[in-house]
Formats: structure tokens, C-alpha cells, sequence
């Protein structure tokens, strides 16, 4: 892949504008439509697409949490391990009042949240009922 290539992928995924990441990559071209063009053919190029999406995998994994990270939050909620930040309103007197930032550990409420969340995943509330037994099938044509 060319310099010029990996400016256009580059400038490509800040906001996925194939023509305005093209102008950047090839300042030379003057004509809107030769940009759209140029950025066509080069979202087509095998090299110009494995690179943007590598790079897009990249982005994916690094902002999106996983399964694992999600039970593992839900777990330290549960057990009361995380903090929460808060909005605290004091009364200083004469009709006044200071904000300030508090940390707190997670009330009664998110805790039973994150337990029905994490019940739920290991499926500990499904309400099963089996029927087992022979039951005869009769069809009848009312015709």
C-alpha cells in the first residue's frame, strides 16, 4: 500500500468520508466528482479495504466491551466492589449551597439489578414446567 493509500484509510475512518478523506490524501484533485471516483475505486482495492478493516476491528474491540467484561462489572456491582460518583447538594447557610462530588458504593438497588441481570444469563429464574405423560391425539373433521 502506497503512503497517499494509507492517508486516504487514515483519514478515512475519523469520519468515514470516502471523498473528503480522498481530497486529503490526494490534494492535487480539484473536480468533485474525480474525488468520488478516486474514493470508489479505492474503497474497491483488496489492500485499501483489509487495512480499513483491520483498523475498524481495532477501534471495535477496544470501545466495545465483551461478554466477559460485562459479567464481571454485573459481579462487582453485586458484590458491592464498584463506586459510583454522585452529585452532593450542601446548604452553607443564608440561602446558599455548594455542589460537590462524592463517591459511593452501590445501593440495594443496583445490586439486586445486577443480581436479576446475572440470574437471568445463568438462567436461575426460568419458570420450566415439564409435562411428561402419554396423551392421546384425536382429530376430528366436522365436515
Amino acid at each position: 500500500m502506497t503512503d497517499k493509500q494509507k492517508k486516504f484509510c487514515d483519514e478515512y475512518l475519523i469520519d468515514l468520508n470516502a471523498t473528503k478523506a480522498y481530497k486529503a490524501a490526494y490534494p492535487n484533485v480539484k473536480s468533485e466528482s474525480a474525488a468520488m471516483s478516486g474514493a470508489s475505486r479505492l474503497l474497491r482495492n483488496v489492500k485499501v479495504k483489509a487495512y480499513i478493516d483491520e483498523q475498524l476491528e481495532k477501534i471495535s474491540s477496544e470501545k466495545v466491551a465483551d461478554a466477559k467484561e460485562v459479567m464481571e462489572y454485573l459481579t462487582s456491582v453485586l458484590r458491592g466492589e464498584s463506586q459510583s460518583e454522585i452529585v452532593v447538594i450542601e446548604g452553607t447557610g443564608d440561602g446558599c449551597s455548594d455542589a460537590r462530588r462524592m463517591s459511593k458504593a452501590p445501593d440495594e438497588k443496583d445490586r439486586l439489578k445486577a443480581a436479576e441481570l446475572l440470574g437471568k444469563r445463568y438462567g436461575l429464574f426460568s419458570e420450566k414446567v415439564e409435562l411428561e405423560g402419554d396423551i392421546g391425539v384425536t382429530i376430528v373433521d366436522d365436515v
